[in-house]
């Protein structure tokens, strides 16, 4: 989970918060799918002694310790109009595997999509320049012109959806030891299908005009244009 921060009320936080709250407002368009898009790191724990069994009258207990079988990133796909995510779990976080999901993003997930706008945070991977890196100019302008990135302000996160899936993914999934890639993968699966089964869309309600009047000090007392 990231921690909470005063929003530093800048032009800039103000301008992207409206236009991600914009998008929001937006209806459903399968053409242009709305993807929010997040990534968590996760600790792989496995038991020292195997867990005591649950007994009639007496819970299944596991002892304190733990051996630490190192960490995996979970890159997680949210289309809240849409009710649908994916989750996919890597070794690394590095420019490179941004570029990888975003190709899948775009030649997997939604092939027939003719533009997939995404709300993503400002870590120095999300950018134009990790494709390029990774594919080559030719790849990267294929897959940008099917990408139309709208990034979340500084400190503001919890203007992004997908932050709140990797809660509840967290909650209800992540709350065990889970040894190796493999149960994290497999438990992973089982998780996603039962959220998508239920294909419930997001009830965002925070507008444009609800931030207008939380924050109305800040915008009387600075300039938007």
């Amino acid at each position: 989970m990231k921690s909470w921060c005063v929003p530093i009320l800048t032009p800039l936080f103000l301008k992207r918060m409206e236009a991600i709250l914009h998008l929001y407002q937006q209806p459903y368009d399968p053409q242009r799918p709305m993807v929010n898009f997040d990534e968590q790191s996760v600790q792989l724990l496995d038991h020292v002694r195997p867990p005591a069994p649950a007994r009639p009258g007496q819970a299944r207990r596991e002892d304190y310790a733990y051996k630490r079988k190192g960490t995996r990133n979970l890159f997680v796909f949210v289309e809240p109009k849409a009710g649908y995510r994916q989750v996919i779990v890597t070794q690394h976080r590095t420019k490179a595997d941004f570029a990888y999901a975003m190709r899948y993003l775009v030649d997997v997930l939604y092939p027939d999509a003719v533009m997939i706008d995404v709300v993503l945070d400002n870590l120095n991977t999300h950018h134009y320049h990790s494709l390029v890196e990774q594919f080559g100019k030719v790849e990267a302008d294929r897959l940008m012109s099917r990408l139309c990135f709208h990034f979340t302000p500084p400190h503001g996160s919890w203007l992004n959806i997908a932050e709140i899936e990797l809660s509840v993914l967290s909650r209800q999934c992540l709350d065990r030891r889970l040894p190796d890639e493999m149960t994290l993968t497999t438990e992973i699966l089982a998780w996603e299908a039962r959220r998508n089964a239920t294909a419930k869309p997001f009830n965002w309600t925070f507008t444009i005009e609800d931030a207008r009047a939380v924050f109305r000090d800040s915008y009387s007392s600075i300039s938007l244009n």
